[in-house]
């Protein structure tokens, strides 16, 4: 089996609210922005577990996934 080694994905992952510093905690590897009501966490991700790792603990917390966005570049 041969194993293909990828690039990190960045992704664009937008929150209903404003994530206060305890919350961000829950997500070390990604950056926050507020933005009109909602908070946009950037970052790369090494793999899709890491992707569905991200929004199962928004799940977890309660929050509300407004959109997911792949960096297509």
């Amino acid at each position: 089996m041969v194993h293909e080694m990828t690039e990190p994905t960045r992704y664009e992952i937008r929150i209903r609210g404003h994530l206060g510093e305890t919350l961000m905690t829950a997500f070390p590897t990604l950056h926050a922005e507020a933005d009109a009501g909602q908070t946009v966490l950037t970052g790369a991700l090494p793999d899709e577990a890491a992707l569905h790792g991200v929004l199962a603990q928004i799940e977890a917390l309660g929050l509300v996934l407004l959109e997911l966005r792949r960096d297509a570049s």
